[in-house]
């Protein structure tokens, strides 16, 4: 049996426990970096990023946060590759809950992130948008194939693509752009095709086409433009 200061006692501190602040909830926790959708070039596969992949996991990424899509890289960029990668950012922005991707391109595989960017809903889902070796601006040497192979027409000099994603803005919205360019690019004519108004144009010095895809100082300006 209680004495009556005893119940007193047990009272008070009942009441100063209903009183007391609750501990703050820990707040959600903030995904470290927006996942990466890596768009490769022409006749080519998503085999080539396995170098900036590696790099990024280095720098703190996790497999779950990179993804190569892979596509047929001889269909129209405007009627049919930019809604294939709308689609496919989706689907990466389903999986992992991330509200906006980061894409990575090489060479033409930018018209096709460029053209979802602008006409396609991209603006609201893209937070950066690099491009390795575009021809942004088109390129002559795509005239090689352009006869049989509409991708390659695509990429001619004032083809309808071209044309269309240059036309006013050429880097709408809040997307944070940016262009790696060489003079030495022996499948970009003129070098100069590759930088865009209103992006950040980083020059790599003389590097071949390809070889940007493994150049570490490019990779090391990829991942501070994405840490940026």
């Amino acid at each position: 049996m209680l004495t009556p200061r005893q119940r007193l006692l047990a009272l008070l501190t009942l009441c100063l426990a209903l009183l007391a602040p609750l501990p703050a909830q820990a707040a959600a926790a903030v995904p470290p970096h927006n996942p990466v959708v890596f768009v490769h070039g022409y006749n080519a596969d998503p085999g080539v990023w396995g170098g900036l992949r590696e790099d990024l996991r280095a720098a703190g990424y996790t497999d779950s946060e990179l993804f190569s899509w892979g596509y047929d890289t001889h269909r129209s960029v405007n009627e049919v590759l930019a809604g294939q990668l709308g689609a496919y950012v989706d689907q990466v922005r389903r999986q992992t809950g991330a509200a906006r991707v980061d894409i990575v391109a090489h060479s033409f595989g930018s018209l096709v992130g460029r053209w979802y960017v602008k006409f396609g809903g991209g603006a609201a889902t893209v937070d950066h948008w690099v491009s390795l070796a575009g021809p942004n601006h088109g390129t002559s040497t795509a005239w090689a194939c352009a006869l049989w192979d509409q991708a390659c027409r695509d990429m001619t000099p004032g083809s309808y693509v071209v044309k269309n994603l240059n036309a006013g803005d050429e880097t709408p919205g809040a997307v944070k752009y940016a262009t790696f360019w060489s003079n030495c690019d022996e499948v970009i004519n003129p070098d100069d095709s590759v930088p865009l108004a209103g992006a950040t144009n980083t020059p790599v010095g003389c590097l071949r086409h390809n070889d940007l895809l493994g150049d570490d100082a490019t990779s090391a300006g990829v991942r501070s433009f994405l840490a940026s």
